[in-house]
């Protein structure tokens, strides 16, 4: 049984396990693809791709932004594949934040992040995940149950996998990505056919009624890049790869190339067998596809879209927690949340704080209209976290960098998320926007008292004491490898 004792109001824990606990490098090049196009490939392009249509108003430009958006990803990815090798620590952009000497940044997309981004985005892709669930009963002839039931279901599901184990956290990202890029071949492989036979004509009139509007385009690409989402997924687990710094940059490029060749084809398949204006009057592309190429096997769509969406909610989950991880032992949330479980070597507190907010995030009737307003806030972040890799080439120019990117690469990523942060809001201003900043600089607000000038004077010790009872878990400060290319800055608890 594990014995705790109290020091000067810090809290330790006495294990006769190893004498440092941390997360192990159980995620290698494969289940670290696999995270990559598994966290990118959920519900969207199973469900309605058609918002790039619509904006673009041709066949030709839609494809073309989809393109494009994959290559933009491909920059954001590359120049965290810079800063992942250069600071090698869990928490995505976090760390980066820190190392760049931006510690109040840092601090407020924590606190985004955690509070809403990444909770809410689980919610949403487990709803989808369990309105497809509900399809099979009727199936079966029997009444479906509480769509809400499921989804919170699916969320206690995805966070006792990642509680547990690292590997089997992996190994169903593996398993899940595999089964999507199935069905995904399925529809790629059947588009080919149907071109074969005269479904090219949407092709050969691929620009006509093109819009030349600036802001619709603006809206499009927004539309595709949030298809894109989760191209940055390994940089939050870099504690837990094999070899990073050659896994970190080759799984980045090949999951994002992967990702965006898949994109390409899969519309290019829809427009061959549903044509422009079907795609455009379908509220589910897949299913439609599914109807019209597969007649009665056509469930074969609804099962790759659970299988889809559960993929990127495990993936989105694990994500998560490495960040509120990372910044508990930054001292930047509750101590408590950086403890790691001292058999498992899984971030247990910080997973469970990610499905609790999730399953709150399920009970409003629309999480779709919240996560909408603060979308802006996450090309905000990504925006600024690869404009790190500029200011750290100023900062710090002798630190050692085994990937280093043509500075150009982080310079057009930058004004492109500029870019797609004030178009939005310039098209369709809301107050809502505004409600989101308040909530994002509302931070501050704990960030002064507890961070600055820790007025909680060991308050919440007796809360970290019976956590670790609770749970087994214990203090994980961040070791670099030895062989490591280190960062002159370390994150202890």
């Amino acid at each position: 049984m594990t014995e705790l004792r109290q020091r000067n109001t810090n809290t330790e824990i006495e294990t006769d396990v190893e004498p440092v606990i941390r997360l192990k490098r159980n995620v290698g090049i494969t289940s670290g693809i696999s995270f990559i196009v598994g966290s990118i490939i959920g519900s969207g392009i199973f469900i309605s791709p058609k918002g790039v249509l619509t904006e673009t108003g041709s066949v030709g430009l839609s494809l073309i932004v989809w393109v494009s958006s994959g290559v933009l990803s491909l920059l954001g990815a590359l120049s965290y594949a810079e800063l992942g090798t250069m600071i090698p620590k869990s928490g995505g952009e976090y760390p980066y934040f820190m190392e760049a000497t931006f510690p109040i940044v840092a601090y407020l997309f924590s606190w985004t992040r955690t509070i809403v981004l990444q909770p809410s985005g689980v919610a949403i892709i487990c709803m989808t995940c369990a309105s497809y669930i509900t399809t099979f009963f009727e199936y079966c002839g029997s009444p479906a149950p509480p769509l809400k039931i499921i989804a919170v279901i699916v969320i206690l599901t995805i966070c006792i996998i990642n509680c547990y184990d690292t590997s089997g956290a992996a190994f169903v990202q593996v398993f899940f990505t595999v089964a999507k890029l199935l069905a995904i071949g399925i529809i790629i492989i059947a588009g080919f056919v149907k071109l074969s036979k005269g479904g090219d004509k949407e092709l050969w009139n691929g620009f006509e009624g093109t819009t030349d509007s600036p802001s619709k385009i603006a809206l499009s690409f927004y539309d595709a890049m949030w298809a894109y989402d989760g191209w940055n997924t390994l940089n939050y687990l870099t504690e837990e790869l094999k070899n990073p710094y050659r896994n970190l940059p080759k799984a980045n490029v090949i999951g994002v190339l992967l990702v965006t060749i898949v994109y390409l084809l899969t519309n290019i398949s829809y427009l061959a067998v549903l044509g422009k204006d079907g795609l455009l009057n379908s509220d589910a592309v897949a299913v439609d596809w599914g109807k019209e190429m597969l007649g009665d096997a056509y469930i074969i769509m609804p099962i790759a879209v659970v299988f889809s969406t559960f993929g990127a909610a495990n993936g989105f989950c694990f994500s998560s927690a490495r960040m509120v991880y990372a910044a508990a032992r930054e001292d930047h949330l509750p101590e408590i949340l950086s403890y790691v479980h001292v058999k498992r070597y899984t971030p247990m507190m910080s997973v469970m704080l990610t499905g609790f907010i999730a399953i709150l995030m399920v009970i409003p009737s629309d999480v779709g209209s919240l996560i909408d307003f603060f979308s802006f806030a996450a090309w905000l972040f990504y925006g600024l976290a690869v404009f790190c890799v500029v200011i750290l080439r100023f900062t710090k120019p002798n630190a050692e960098r085994p990937i280093k990117v043509f500075i150009l690469i982080p310079v057009i990523f930058t004004l492109c998320s500029i870019y797609l942060v004030i178009a939005p809001i310039i098209q369709e201003p809301s107050l809502e926007f505004l409600w989101a900043f308040l909530f994002i600089v509302g931070g501050l607000l704990f960030y002064f008292p507890f961070v600055v000038f820790k007025l909680d004077r060991g308050c919440f010790d007796k809360v970290t004491i019976f956590f670790q009872l609770l749970c087994e878990v214990a203090p994980s400060p961040y070791i670099a490898d030895k062989e490591s290319p280190g960062t002159s800055g370390k994150c202890e608890s």
